[in-house]
């Protein structure tokens, strides 16, 4: 099948509309983000049983009739790890298509295995290997070479049939409707809105601040995140998480205490030093009722470790039985959160408490129990 690429309004315009009653289409994009804050679009692969096209939006000036083709109601939009594609939609659109299938998603109860790749799919369901040349290509240059746009277009190629078997399959195991609550969950916009004042809680290490130091940490991360922003430039490019952590340790004064700092480069201190030291400064005057607190659990006991270790043997059991990847059910901090008493978890809910969730209730609360051998666990209900 011959590779359109759609690289003029006119050209996109009349692509869309022969493409328009498509029922489903198969999407993927090519993207940069090392050196900017925002992913920068460079190419959309979109295709359904009839057609594949690149479309060029570099060299495209308006992407409204594809948007407006993809954002319509009646179309189901497939693609393979669909979030940063997602993300890629939600600053073009400022909101996200409503009706979503993700094969990675599909795979994990389907046991094709958690957060499988794309290429690993591709081989393992339609014994097909894929080209990877041009896996680390800059995709910004022009012109795009014929093999570039054929090893882009390999990407909603063999998605179409990946969609159409598995389609089949979750409708055969009649688990169509367990991903509709996946699916609808990608399309929520929280997902994709970095939040400058929240940010700092995804610093790793930040839990060995505390007091003032968080407070301080707190409004660096949201200077970083809203000067990355305004310049669009990566969030290291700016201060990179580990002199953050070290600034809001020390918290020096004076400009020429940050040379102090390990990590923190002569070109940073001059450019930013008086930014800096004036976001510490402010942090500092926080009273401390308005401190940040990051919550630390208790210690779980021996015991519980325990528990935990049963119940993650009783997950793998009863996945195992349904061919799915257990991490699709739940991971080992969502049982360290049953085992705390936290109610809210997506185990608790839906079809993974049909399979899954009401016997490990079940076993903590005393009515089912285990026996085992040398080949497999075996529970009775008490």
């Amino acid at each position: 099948m011959t590779v359109l690429y759609i690289d003029s309004d006119a050209a996109l315009t009349q692509f869309c509309s022969e493409i328009q009653h498509s029922k489903w289409l198969a999407i993927d994009t090519e993207f940069l983000r090392e050196k900017t804050y925002y992913p920068q679009l460079c190419l959309i692969q979109i295709a359904n049983d009839d057609i594949i096209a690149c479309v060029d939006p570099i060299a495209i000036k308006d992407l409204t009739p594809l948007l407006d083709l993809l954002y319509q109601p009646d179309i189901t939009l497939v693609f393979h790890a669909a979030r940063q594609d997602l993300e890629l939609l939600y600053l073009l659109k400022n909101s996200l298509p409503p009706n979503l299938f993700d094969t990675q998603l599909a795979a994990t109860i389907l046991g094709d295995g958690d957060q499988i790749g794309y290429g690993n799919l591709v081989k393992q369901r339609l014994d097909v290997s894929l080209d990877k040349a041009h896996s680390r290509a800059d995709w910004t240059q022009r012109p795009l070479s014929p093999e570039q746009l054929e090893y882009a277009a390999d990407d909603v190629r063999y998605l179409r049939e990946l969609y159409h078997q598995m389609s089949a399959d979750l409708e055969k195991q009649q688990r169509t409707e367990w991903l509709k609550e996946d699916f609808a969950a990608l399309s929520n916009a929280d997902n994709y809105v970095a939040d400058p004042e929240t940010i700092w809680r995804k610093i790793r290490g930040a839990g060995k601040l505390k007091g003032v130091q968080l407070a301080v940490l707190q409004q660096l991360a949201a200077w970083r995140e809203q000067r990355a922003m305004d310049r669009d430039r990566p969030r290291r490019w700016i201060l990179k998480d580990e002199v953050m952590l070290d600034l809001a340790r020390f918290a020096p004064e004076k400009p020429e205490k940050l040379s102090q700092i390990r990590g923190l480069e002569a070109r940073d201190i001059e450019r930013s030093g008086r930014a800096i030291i004036d976001v510490i400064s402010k942090a500092k005057q926080t009273p401390p009722e308005q401190w940040p607190i990051l919550l630390k659990p208790e210690p779980l006991s021996n015991q519980q470790e325990a528990l935990i270790d049963a119940l993650m043997a009783l997950l793998r059991k009863f996945c195992d039985e349904q061919s799915i990847t257990p991490i699709a059910v739940a991971s080992r901090k969502d049982i360290e959160k049953l085992v705390r008493g936290d109610k809210d978890l997506a185990l608790l809910q839906g079809w993974r408490y049909q399979i899954v969730g009401h016997h490990l209730t079940d076993f903590i609360s005393g009515h089912l129990s285990v026996t085992a051998d040398t080949q497999q666990i075996h529970t009775k209900e008490v």
